[in-house]
Protein backbone atom coordinates (compact mmCIF):
# COMPACT_ATOMS: atom_id res chain seq x y z
CA UNK A 1 0.00 0.00 0.00
CA UNK A 2 1.40 2.91 -0.72
CA UNK A 3 2.56 5.55 2.16
CA UNK A 4 -0.16 8.09 0.75
CA UNK A 5 -3.05 6.19 0.78
CA UNK A 6 -1.91 4.36 4.03
CA UNK A 7 -2.32 7.54 6.03
CA UNK A 8 -5.58 8.67 3.95
CA UNK A 9 -6.80 5.10 5.30
CA UNK A 10 -6.19 5.96 8.74
CA UNK A 11 -7.46 9.02 8.47
CA UNK A 12 -10.94 7.77 8.21
CA UNK A 13 -10.94 6.93 11.83
CA UNK A 14 -9.37 10.11 12.93
CA UNK A 15 -12.92 11.62 12.94
CA UNK A 16 -14.36 9.48 15.66
CA UNK A 17 -11.09 8.08 17.21
CA UNK A 18 -7.76 9.21 19.14
CA UNK A 19 -5.19 6.74 18.05
CA UNK A 20 -2.77 6.46 20.22
CA UNK A 21 0.42 7.10 17.96
CA UNK A 22 1.20 6.83 14.18
CA UNK A 23 3.93 4.25 12.77
CA UNK A 24 4.26 2.63 9.32
CA UNK A 25 6.05 -1.42 10.12
CA UNK A 26 7.73 -0.53 13.25
CA UNK A 27 5.86 -0.58 17.13
CA UNK A 28 5.68 2.77 18.09
CA UNK A 29 6.59 6.04 17.14
CA UNK A 30 9.20 6.02 13.59
CA UNK A 31 11.41 8.08 11.05
CA UNK A 32 8.45 7.27 8.92
CA UNK A 33 5.34 8.92 11.39
CA UNK A 34 6.92 12.43 9.50
CA UNK A 35 4.12 13.47 6.90
CA UNK A 36 5.31 14.60 3.24
CA UNK A 37 4.22 18.23 3.24
CA UNK A 38 4.14 20.79 0.24
CA UNK A 39 3.26 24.70 0.49
CA UNK A 40 1.19 26.19 -2.01
CA UNK A 41 2.04 30.24 -1.92
CA UNK A 42 4.76 30.39 0.20
CA UNK A 43 5.90 33.71 0.42
CA UNK A 44 5.48 36.86 3.20
CA UNK A 45 4.65 36.24 6.41
CA UNK A 46 1.25 34.53 6.13
CA UNK A 47 3.90 31.30 4.69
CA UNK A 48 5.78 31.39 8.07
CA UNK A 49 2.53 30.73 10.17
CA UNK A 50 2.75 26.74 9.32
CA UNK A 51 6.20 26.49 8.83
CA UNK A 52 6.96 27.94 12.66
CA UNK A 53 3.65 26.13 13.97
CA UNK A 54 4.77 22.64 13.42
CA UNK A 55 4.98 22.21 9.91
CA UNK A 56 8.85 22.74 10.20
CA UNK A 57 8.88 19.24 11.87
CA UNK A 58 7.38 16.85 9.05
CA UNK A 59 9.44 16.43 5.79
CA UNK A 60 8.85 19.47 3.50
CA UNK A 61 9.41 17.98 -0.06
CA UNK A 62 7.95 20.56 -2.65
CA UNK A 63 7.54 24.47 -2.34
CA UNK A 64 4.78 26.57 -5.13
CA UNK A 65 4.30 30.36 -6.02
CA UNK A 66 4.30 32.42 -8.83
CA UNK A 67 6.49 34.64 -7.53
CA UNK A 68 10.05 33.08 -6.90
CA UNK A 69 11.29 36.48 -5.40
CA UNK A 70 8.69 37.17 -3.07
CA UNK A 71 9.07 33.98 -1.57
CA UNK A 72 12.80 33.82 -1.56
CA UNK A 73 13.48 34.92 1.69
CA UNK A 74 11.49 32.48 3.41
CA UNK A 75 12.95 29.75 1.46
CA UNK A 76 16.86 30.70 1.93
CA UNK A 77 15.89 31.02 5.87
CA UNK A 78 14.10 27.43 5.70
CA UNK A 79 17.33 26.25 3.87
CA UNK A 80 15.23 24.21 1.95
CA UNK A 81 16.52 22.67 -1.32
CA UNK A 82 13.20 20.76 -2.12
CA UNK A 83 11.49 21.52 -5.84
CA UNK A 84 9.95 24.72 -6.49
CA UNK A 85 7.43 24.93 -8.91
CA UNK A 86 5.11 28.13 -10.29
CA UNK A 87 2.21 26.25 -11.30
CA UNK A 88 0.59 24.20 -8.33
CA UNK A 89 -1.05 22.25 -11.19
CA UNK A 90 2.34 21.14 -12.30
CA UNK A 91 3.43 20.16 -8.99
CA UNK A 92 0.11 18.20 -8.04
CA UNK A 93 0.68 15.93 -11.40
CA UNK A 94 4.51 15.34 -11.06
CA UNK A 95 4.52 14.86 -6.70
CA UNK A 96 1.25 13.77 -5.56
CA UNK A 97 2.17 10.49 -5.01
CA UNK A 98 5.03 12.01 -2.74
CA UNK A 99 2.51 14.41 -0.61
CA UNK A 100 0.52 13.59 2.28
CA UNK A 101 -0.80 17.07 2.88
CA UNK A 102 -0.42 21.02 1.82
CA UNK A 103 -0.60 24.15 2.93
CA UNK A 104 -2.39 26.57 0.60
CA UNK A 105 -1.72 30.25 1.15
CA UNK A 106 -2.48 31.99 -1.93
CA UNK A 107 -4.91 35.04 -2.96
CA UNK A 108 -8.62 34.21 -1.58
CA UNK A 109 -9.44 33.80 -5.70
CA UNK A 110 -6.62 30.90 -6.05
CA UNK A 111 -8.27 29.21 -2.69
CA UNK A 112 -10.69 26.89 -4.39
CA UNK A 113 -8.48 25.20 -7.43
CA UNK A 114 -5.45 24.79 -5.60
CA UNK A 115 -7.79 22.75 -2.61
CA UNK A 116 -9.78 20.65 -4.74
CA UNK A 117 -7.21 20.22 -7.11
CA UNK A 118 -5.33 18.69 -4.09
CA UNK A 119 -8.26 17.18 -2.36
CA UNK A 120 -9.50 15.49 -5.58
CA UNK A 121 -5.52 13.30 -5.58
CA UNK A 122 -6.20 12.24 -1.74
CA UNK A 123 -4.19 15.15 -0.15
CA UNK A 124 -4.70 16.30 3.10
CA UNK A 125 -5.63 20.37 3.43
CA UNK A 126 -5.14 23.24 5.02
CA UNK A 127 -6.62 26.50 3.51
CA UNK A 128 -6.06 30.04 4.35
CA UNK A 129 -9.01 32.15 5.77
CA UNK A 130 -11.71 32.90 4.10
CA UNK A 131 -11.99 29.56 2.62
CA UNK A 132 -13.43 30.26 -1.13
CA UNK A 133 -14.41 33.35 -2.98
CA UNK A 134 -17.46 32.44 -3.67
CA UNK A 135 -20.87 30.48 -1.82
CA UNK A 136 -20.75 27.65 -4.73
CA UNK A 137 -17.15 27.02 -4.01
CA UNK A 138 -17.82 26.81 -0.18
CA UNK A 139 -20.46 23.99 -0.83
CA UNK A 140 -18.22 22.47 -3.43
CA UNK A 141 -15.78 22.54 -0.92
CA UNK A 142 -17.90 20.61 1.75
CA UNK A 143 -19.13 17.88 -0.98
CA UNK A 144 -15.21 17.41 -1.77
CA UNK A 145 -14.47 16.78 2.20
CA UNK A 146 -17.46 14.39 1.55
CA UNK A 147 -15.96 12.32 -1.29
CA UNK A 148 -12.83 12.42 -0.76
CA UNK A 149 -12.17 11.83 3.31
CA UNK A 150 -9.21 13.90 3.75
CA UNK A 151 -8.36 15.99 6.61
CA UNK A 152 -9.19 19.20 6.06
CA UNK A 153 -9.04 22.68 8.17
CA UNK A 154 -8.81 26.84 7.78
CA UNK A 155 -6.83 29.18 8.79
CA UNK A 156 -8.68 30.99 11.65
CA UNK A 157 -6.51 30.19 13.99
CA UNK A 158 -9.02 31.89 16.99
CA UNK A 159 -11.01 28.38 16.69
CA UNK A 160 -8.18 26.28 17.91
CA UNK A 161 -7.72 28.75 21.23
CA UNK A 162 -8.76 28.25 24.78
CA UNK A 163 -10.55 31.79 24.87
CA UNK A 164 -13.23 30.71 22.08
CA UNK A 165 -13.94 28.09 24.37
CA UNK A 166 -14.68 29.72 27.19
CA UNK A 167 -16.94 32.32 25.77
CA UNK A 168 -18.92 29.38 23.91
CA UNK A 169 -18.76 27.63 27.34
CA UNK A 170 -19.88 30.74 29.12
CA UNK A 171 -22.68 31.27 26.62
CA UNK A 172 -24.49 27.62 26.89
CA UNK A 173 -24.03 27.70 30.49
CA UNK A 174 -26.51 30.82 30.40
CA UNK A 175 -23.78 33.02 31.74
CA UNK A 176 -25.02 35.77 30.08
CA UNK A 177 -28.91 34.90 29.31
CA UNK A 178 -30.64 34.81 25.59
CA UNK A 179 -28.34 36.88 22.97
CA UNK A 180 -30.45 38.47 20.48
CA UNK A 181 -27.96 41.13 19.36
CA UNK A 182 -24.50 40.94 18.08
CA UNK A 183 -22.01 43.92 17.53
CA UNK A 184 -18.49 43.00 15.50
CA UNK A 185 -16.43 45.37 13.77
CA UNK A 186 -12.74 46.31 12.43
CA UNK A 187 -11.44 50.01 12.25
CA UNK A 188 -9.60 49.16 8.89
CA UNK A 189 -8.74 49.24 6.34
CA UNK A 190 -6.11 51.54 5.85
CA UNK A 191 -6.15 52.66 2.16
CA UNK A 192 -2.94 54.10 1.35
CA UNK A 193 -1.53 51.34 3.57
CA UNK A 194 0.68 48.21 2.78
CA UNK A 195 -2.28 45.75 2.34
CA UNK A 196 -5.01 47.66 0.52
CA UNK A 197 -4.70 49.74 -2.29
CA UNK A 198 -6.35 52.69 -3.04
CA UNK A 199 -6.16 53.45 -7.30
CA UNK A 200 -6.54 56.99 -9.09
CA UNK A 201 -8.67 55.01 -11.33
CA UNK A 202 -10.05 51.76 -12.30
CA UNK A 203 -8.56 49.32 -13.85
CA UNK A 204 -5.70 50.56 -12.42
CA UNK A 205 -2.59 52.05 -14.01
CA UNK A 206 -0.78 48.83 -15.51
CA UNK A 207 3.09 48.10 -15.00
CA UNK A 208 5.45 45.87 -16.19
CA UNK A 209 5.62 42.65 -14.93
CA UNK A 210 8.02 42.62 -11.93
CA UNK A 211 10.96 40.16 -12.31
CA UNK A 212 10.40 36.67 -11.70
CA UNK A 213 6.14 36.82 -11.03
CA UNK A 214 4.23 34.94 -13.29
CA UNK A 215 1.41 36.80 -13.81
CA UNK A 216 -1.16 34.98 -16.05
CA UNK A 217 -0.48 31.91 -13.36
CA UNK A 218 -1.40 34.48 -10.53
CA UNK A 219 -4.77 35.39 -11.96
CA UNK A 220 -5.75 32.33 -12.03
CA UNK A 221 -9.56 31.88 -12.71
CA UNK A 222 -9.99 35.47 -12.90
CA UNK A 223 -10.19 37.29 -16.23
CA UNK A 224 -7.28 38.56 -17.92
CA UNK A 225 -5.81 42.00 -17.21
CA UNK A 226 -2.59 43.93 -17.82
CA UNK A 227 -0.38 43.67 -14.14
CA UNK A 228 -0.40 46.57 -11.98
CA UNK A 229 1.16 47.02 -8.76
CA UNK A 230 -2.16 48.07 -6.85
CA UNK A 231 -2.69 44.15 -6.92
CA UNK A 232 0.43 42.27 -6.45
CA UNK A 233 1.78 42.05 -3.61
CA UNK A 234 -0.11 42.19 -0.79
CA UNK A 235 -2.76 44.73 -2.28
CA UNK A 236 -5.16 42.08 -3.86
CA UNK A 237 -7.84 41.92 -0.86
CA UNK A 238 -8.69 45.88 -1.70
CA UNK A 239 -10.27 44.15 -5.31
CA UNK A 240 -13.36 41.75 -5.01
CA UNK A 241 -12.20 40.13 -7.95
CA UNK A 242 -9.45 38.60 -6.36
CA UNK A 243 -10.30 39.21 -2.39
CA UNK A 244 -12.94 40.15 0.17
CA UNK A 245 -12.10 43.42 1.77
CA UNK A 246 -12.47 43.89 5.89
CA UNK A 247 -14.91 41.37 6.04
CA UNK A 248 -13.10 38.32 3.91
CA UNK A 249 -9.76 39.65 5.97
CA UNK A 250 -11.79 39.86 9.40
CA UNK A 251 -15.04 38.14 9.39
CA UNK A 252 -13.70 34.63 9.22
CA UNK A 253 -11.67 35.76 12.93
CA UNK A 254 -14.24 38.19 14.95
CA UNK A 255 -17.46 36.54 13.69
CA UNK A 256 -16.19 32.88 15.01
CA UNK A 257 -17.22 33.28 18.75
CA UNK A 258 -20.77 34.48 17.71
CA UNK A 259 -21.51 31.79 14.89
CA UNK A 260 -19.92 29.01 17.02
CA UNK A 261 -21.52 29.96 20.55
CA UNK A 262 -25.32 30.63 18.86
CA UNK A 263 -25.07 27.66 16.47
CA UNK A 264 -25.58 30.42 13.70
CA UNK A 265 -26.42 29.14 10.02
CA UNK A 266 -26.59 31.04 7.28
CA UNK A 267 -28.74 34.62 7.37
CA UNK A 268 -32.27 34.92 6.25
CA UNK A 269 -30.86 38.78 4.80
CA UNK A 270 -28.29 40.70 5.13
CA UNK A 271 -28.34 44.54 4.05
CA UNK A 272 -25.42 47.01 3.36
CA UNK A 273 -26.51 50.01 5.46
CA UNK A 274 -24.15 52.35 4.64
CA UNK A 275 -20.59 52.47 2.86
CA UNK A 276 -18.15 54.71 2.14
CA UNK A 277 -17.94 55.89 -1.96
CA UNK A 278 -15.73 53.65 -4.06
CA UNK A 279 -14.46 52.76 -7.43
CA UNK A 280 -16.28 49.85 -9.53
CA UNK A 281 -14.97 46.68 -8.18
CA UNK A 282 -12.70 48.55 -5.04
CA UNK A 283 -13.73 47.89 -1.78
CA UNK A 284 -14.83 51.10 0.43
CA UNK A 285 -12.92 52.41 3.04
CA UNK A 286 -16.17 51.96 5.67
CA UNK A 287 -19.36 50.44 5.59
CA UNK A 288 -22.12 49.09 8.10
CA UNK A 289 -23.89 46.00 7.21
CA UNK A 290 -26.79 44.52 9.29
CA UNK A 291 -27.67 40.41 9.14
CA UNK A 292 -30.58 38.76 10.30
CA UNK A 293 -30.27 35.07 11.49
CA UNK A 294 -33.64 33.28 12.03
CA UNK A 295 -34.17 31.63 14.98
CA UNK A 296 -33.54 27.64 15.95
CA UNK A 297 -34.81 24.92 18.47
CA UNK A 298 -32.32 26.23 20.60
CA UNK A 299 -32.54 30.01 21.03
CA UNK A 300 -34.12 33.18 19.18
CA UNK A 301 -33.62 35.24 16.53
CA UNK A 302 -30.69 37.54 16.28
CA UNK A 303 -29.44 39.83 14.80
CA UNK A 304 -25.73 41.40 13.94
CA UNK A 305 -23.98 44.14 13.23
CA UNK A 306 -21.15 44.67 11.47
CA UNK A 307 -18.79 48.09 11.09
CA UNK A 308 -15.52 48.32 9.50
CA UNK A 309 -13.92 51.64 9.05
CA UNK A 310 -13.83 55.25 10.79
CA UNK A 311 -17.55 55.47 12.75
CA UNK A 312 -18.99 57.52 14.50
CA UNK A 313 -19.42 55.84 17.79
CA UNK A 314 -21.97 58.50 19.51
CA UNK A 315 -24.83 57.74 16.03
CA UNK A 316 -23.98 53.79 15.49
CA UNK A 317 -22.90 50.42 16.95
CA UNK A 318 -25.13 51.41 20.29
CA UNK A 319 -25.52 49.00 23.16
CA UNK A 320 -26.15 51.54 26.19
CA UNK A 321 -26.79 48.68 28.40
CA UNK A 322 -24.57 46.92 31.09
CA UNK A 323 -21.91 49.65 31.56
CA UNK A 324 -21.13 50.01 27.49
CA UNK A 325 -22.18 52.78 25.47
CA UNK A 326 -21.42 51.45 22.51
CA UNK A 327 -19.64 48.71 20.05
CA UNK A 328 -16.00 50.09 20.55
CA UNK A 329 -15.87 49.90 24.30
CA UNK A 330 -13.12 48.37 26.14
CA UNK A 331 -11.37 47.32 22.86
CA UNK A 332 -13.44 44.79 21.96
CA UNK A 333 -14.11 43.83 18.67
CA UNK A 334 -17.34 41.63 18.99
CA UNK A 335 -19.88 42.10 21.64
CA UNK A 336 -22.74 39.30 22.09
CA UNK A 337 -25.68 41.17 23.94
CA UNK A 338 -27.37 38.86 26.32
CA UNK A 339 -30.54 39.54 28.62
CA UNK A 340 -28.09 39.49 31.53
CA UNK A 341 -25.17 40.77 30.81
CA UNK A 342 -22.18 40.71 27.70
CA UNK A 343 -19.73 38.95 26.53
CA UNK A 344 -17.09 40.60 24.06
CA UNK A 345 -14.00 38.86 22.29
CA UNK A 346 -10.76 40.23 20.15
CA UNK A 347 -10.47 40.57 16.58
CA UNK A 348 -9.16 36.42 16.66
CA UNK A 349 -12.23 34.92 19.03
CA UNK A 350 -10.07 35.57 22.08
CA UNK A 351 -10.26 35.01 25.89
CA UNK A 352 -14.04 36.59 27.00
CA UNK A 353 -14.59 39.91 28.81
CA UNK A 354 -17.83 40.21 30.55
CA UNK A 355 -20.17 42.62 31.62
CA UNK A 356 -21.54 44.20 34.01
CA UNK A 357 -18.41 43.93 36.66
CA UNK A 358 -20.23 42.04 39.46
CA UNK A 359 -21.20 39.29 36.53
CA UNK A 360 -17.07 39.26 35.28
CA UNK A 361 -16.41 38.48 39.18
CA UNK A 362 -18.88 35.51 39.18
CA UNK A 363 -18.19 34.01 36.10
CA UNK A 364 -14.10 34.32 37.02
CA UNK A 365 -14.62 32.94 40.72
CA UNK A 366 -16.56 30.09 38.86
CA UNK A 367 -16.52 29.73 35.64
CA UNK A 368 -18.44 26.85 33.91
CA UNK A 369 -17.24 23.81 33.10
CA UNK A 370 -15.02 22.89 30.33
CA UNK A 371 -17.09 20.70 28.24
CA UNK A 372 -15.36 21.67 24.99
CA UNK A 373 -11.57 19.61 24.47
CA UNK A 374 -8.80 21.92 23.98
CA UNK A 375 -6.28 21.76 21.30
CA UNK A 376 -2.62 21.65 22.06
CA UNK A 377 -0.17 23.54 19.82
CA UNK A 378 -2.57 25.32 17.79
CA UNK A 379 -4.10 25.12 14.64
CA UNK A 380 -1.22 23.59 11.98
CA UNK A 381 -0.18 20.67 14.94
CA UNK A 382 -4.21 20.05 15.62
CA UNK A 383 -4.16 19.81 11.66
CA UNK A 384 -1.42 17.49 11.80
CA UNK A 385 -2.13 15.04 14.63
CA UNK A 386 -5.62 14.53 13.10
CA UNK A 387 -3.93 13.55 9.98
CA UNK A 388 -1.78 11.12 11.53
CA UNK A 389 -5.04 9.43 13.47
CA UNK A 390 -3.47 11.08 16.72
CA UNK A 391 -5.96 13.24 17.50
CA UNK A 392 -10.33 14.29 16.59
CA UNK A 393 -11.21 16.21 13.62
CA UNK A 394 -9.99 20.07 13.34
CA UNK A 395 -12.39 22.34 15.12
CA UNK A 396 -12.59 24.57 11.60
CA UNK A 397 -12.90 21.60 8.87
CA UNK A 398 -14.13 22.56 6.02
CA UNK A 399 -18.10 21.34 6.98
CA UNK A 400 -17.73 24.40 9.72
CA UNK A 401 -15.76 26.87 7.69
CA UNK A 402 -17.61 26.60 4.67
CA UNK A 403 -20.62 28.02 6.70
CA UNK A 404 -18.95 30.61 8.25
CA UNK A 405 -17.35 32.28 5.11
CA UNK A 406 -20.68 31.88 3.68
CA UNK A 407 -21.48 34.56 6.26
CA UNK A 408 -19.01 36.66 5.23
CA UNK A 409 -19.27 36.21 1.86
CA UNK A 410 -23.45 37.49 1.80
CA UNK A 411 -21.97 40.47 3.97
CA UNK A 412 -19.64 41.48 1.26
CA UNK A 413 -21.80 40.95 -1.75
CA UNK A 414 -23.99 43.18 -0.07
CA UNK A 415 -21.81 46.03 0.83
CA UNK A 416 -20.76 45.98 -2.58
CA UNK A 417 -23.52 46.30 -4.26
CA UNK A 418 -24.94 48.61 -1.26
CA UNK A 419 -28.77 46.26 -1.04
CA UNK A 420 -30.55 44.38 0.72
CA UNK A 421 -29.88 40.51 -0.27
CA UNK A 422 -32.62 37.87 0.60
CA UNK A 423 -30.72 34.67 1.05
CA UNK A 424 -32.90 30.99 0.25
CA UNK A 425 -29.67 29.13 2.15
CA UNK A 426 -31.85 26.05 1.02
CA UNK A 427 -31.60 26.66 -2.92
CA UNK A 428 -28.65 28.94 -2.14
CA UNK A 429 -29.98 31.57 -4.34
CA UNK A 430 -30.73 35.45 -3.74
CA UNK A 431 -34.45 35.96 -4.68
CA UNK A 432 -34.43 39.17 -4.55
CA UNK A 433 -31.96 40.07 -6.40
CA UNK A 434 -31.48 37.57 -8.93
CA UNK A 435 -28.93 39.28 -11.23
CA UNK A 436 -26.49 39.03 -7.90
CA UNK A 437 -26.60 35.37 -8.36
CA UNK A 438 -23.93 35.73 -10.53
CA UNK A 439 -21.60 36.51 -7.87
CA UNK A 440 -22.86 33.22 -5.53
CA UNK A 441 -20.65 31.59 -8.44
CA UNK A 442 -18.76 33.53 -10.46
CA UNK A 443 -17.09 32.45 -13.93
CA UNK A 444 -13.92 31.13 -14.47
CA UNK A 445 -11.52 31.32 -17.24
CA UNK A 446 -11.23 28.45 -19.63
CA UNK A 447 -9.09 25.50 -18.05
CA UNK A 448 -9.89 26.75 -14.45
CA UNK A 449 -13.51 24.76 -14.18
CA UNK A 450 -12.82 23.09 -10.63
CA UNK A 451 -15.65 21.33 -9.31
CA UNK A 452 -18.01 20.66 -11.89
CA UNK A 453 -18.02 16.95 -11.90
CA UNK A 454 -18.99 16.81 -8.22
CA UNK A 455 -22.31 18.25 -8.75
CA UNK A 456 -23.35 16.25 -11.34
CA UNK A 457 -22.48 12.85 -9.56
Amino acid sequence: MQRRTFLRTLTGAAASTALPSFAIGKPGKSANSKLNIAFIGSGGWIAQQPYNQGCSEENLVAFCDVDREHCAENLKSWRTTQPFFDDFRVMLDKMHKEIDAVVISTPDHTHFAATLAAMERGIHVFTQKPLAHNIWQCRTLVKAKERYKVVTQMGNQGHAGDGIRQSVEAYRAGVIGEVSEVFAHNSGPDMGGPHFANPSTMPPPSSPIKEGLAWDLWLGPAAKREFARDYHPLRWRSFYDFGSGMLGDWGCHTFDTPVWALDLDPPEAVECLERKPSLEGVIPAGSRIKYHFPANAKRGPVVLHWFDGPQDWSKVGRIDKFSVGHAAEHGRACWLVGSKGLLGCGTHAGAPFLLPEDLRGKWSAEPPAQTIPRVAGGPFREWLRAIKGEGPEPGSNFTYAAKLTEIVLLGVLAQRFHTRIEWDAKAGRITNHPELNAFVKEPVRAGWEYGEELWRG
